[in-house]
């Protein structure tokens, strides 16, 4: 094994080795640069669909009107619910 490791050292390296940390530092730097575009652009995209929201929310005011309750078989009452076993 140390005969293959003598060997291994009178090697030269390759030239693309050299290069390679520059390359990877820039890939990173690169990366890092399109990570903050991204973060700012969702924030922007919250603040205008939030202040969308607000604004259509305020301009459009309709009055609110409870629904009445669904009852097919008979009226509907709230303090006699067994009335749909009554006969009738």
């Amino acid at each position: 094994m140390n005969e293959e490791l003598h060997i291994l050292n009178r090697i030269g390296l390759p030239a693309g080795l050299d290069a390679l940390d520059d390359r990877v530092m820039g890939a990173l730097a690169v990366r890092r640069r399109e990570a903050m575009a991204t973060r700012r652009l969702m924030a922007l995209a919250a603040f205008v669909s939030l202040g969308g929201g607000i604004v259509v929310g305020s301009a459009i005011s309709e009055p609110a009107v409870a629904a009445s309750p669904l009852s097919p078989f008979g009226p509907a009452s709230a303090l006699a619910p067994s009335t749909l076993l009554e006969s009738q």
